[in-house]
């Protein structure tokens, strides 16, 4: 049974669609806000997302930008928001389809089935929680967590951070952190890399001067390590 997490702030609207995609066999699960949207999106593993971008805790281009911190589940927007500008910020942010409101309902369950199609063939989902023998990473919620407590990090410690965990075992260039953590402008800015992976180790690591998961491929890039 295919399951699909609802998104949107106007009950009517979750009750047509919990009652029009459960006539039709799906598992429905629903949100109101984008905090319980991500959390449940963590723990009720849907297989897509239909997502309202206006939302009264966040807005939705901030909650796909969350949820593709750690998943490629297909997100589809429903939105009043009609402004080409919208649309091209959400799908910058990682929704694969748009569809205004009012919106017809055979156009929507179309959309859906596609969304869901496309993403079988691209394979099994990434989980949210990496876990190495020092520190929790969680890639949802956007928090990390040391011996019980939560550790607090920088918007730009977070970012370099997750790159890292997303790409867990593997070489990231420096080129390529840079671009994806600070922007193209900044690719040749090393420095940046060096003082940022230090404060992560002093927060993250239990020797700093001696990494075991934050390490320094020399000339290369970074590797994160569990």
């Amino acid at each position: 049974m295919t399951k699909v997490l609802v998104v949107d702030d106007e009950p009517q609207i979750v009750r047509a669609l919990r009652i029009n995609l459960s006539a039709r066999g799906y598992e429905v699960l629903t949100a109101f806000d984008g905090a319980t949207a991500l959390k449940l999106a963590a723990d009720g593993k849907p297989d897509v997302v239909v997502l309202d971008l206006g939302l009264p805790d966040m807005d939705g281009t901030d909650v796909i930008a969350g949820l593709r911190g750690w998943t490629t589940l297909p997100i589809i927007v429903l939105s009043a928001r009609t402004d080409s500008s919208d649309k091209v910020d959400a799908l910058d942010a990682g929704a694969d389809d748009y569809v205004t409101k009012p919106f017809g309902m055979d156009e929507l369950l179309a959309r859906l089935r596609a969304a869901v199609r496309r993403s079988a063939v691209a394979g099994p989902e990434d989980e949210p929680i990496v876990k190495t023998g020092s520190f929790t990473v969680d890639l949802a919620a956007k928090r990390v967590l040391r011996d019980g407590a939560e550790v607090h990090l920088t918007p730009t410690e977070w970012g370099l951070l997750e790159v890292l965990a997303r790409n867990a075992g593997k070489l990231v260039a420096q080129k390529q952190l840079l671009r994806d953590v600070w922007g193209p402008a900044y690719e040749k800015e090393t420095h940046y890399l060096r003082v940022y992976l230090a404060q992560l180790r002093r927060k993250l690591e239990p020797e700093p001067t001696r990494p075991r998961h934050l390490l320094t491929e020399p000339g290369m890039g970074y590797r994160f390590e569990l």
